[in-house]
């Protein structure tokens, strides 16, 4: 790999009808991360801690806990996976919460992605599949407010 070499990311934002502690229980709680997010999907909710999901429906991905600030903050940092192309980037996603006045602001910030073809899928699939895992989020988060099932 090149020094210099290029990465890429996303930024998707959420704009949620539920307060701060609804969300980063949904974030956080294993038993609700698996229903948003994927069936299998993992959590060791604090610093320090492991994330594991597959997030495209084919990848594996696990991850370290390296920001864990409740209520606002939650970074994770990825482990190399042997399924994908290497790369001397590290590949992060954090999700920063923020209080709104009509409920809460989610923002996942992706970045360390390489900007090299081989990876032009791999992007793509974590990229779009966090997007469609947000939707779910919503759908989640807006059954629990109003009491109707997802």
């Amino acid at each position: 790999m090149a020094a210099m070499e290029k990465t890429r990311g996303y930024a998707h934002r959420l704009d949620l009808r539920s307060g701060v502690a609804p969300v980063w229980t949904a974030l956080t709680d294993p038993r609700l991360l698996a229903q948003w997010c994927s069936a299998d999907a993992t959590i060791s909710a604090r610093p320090g801690g492991l994330f594991r999901t597959c997030i495209d429906r084919m990848t594996e991905i696990e991850a370290c806990i390296d920001v864990f600030e409740p209520g606002k903050r939650l970074r994770l940092i990825y482990f190399p996976v042997a399924t994908l192309p290497p790369t001397d980037s590290a590949l992060v996603d954090d999700f920063i919460l923020e209080p709104a006045r009509s409920g809460t602001i989610l923002r996942l910030l992706g970045s360390g992605f390489p900007g090299e073809p081989a990876w032009d899928l791999p992007y793509l699939r974590h990229r779009n599949g966090w997007q469609a895992a947000l939707v779910r989020l919503r759908t989640l988060l807006d059954s629990a407010r109003t009491g109707e099932a997802p």
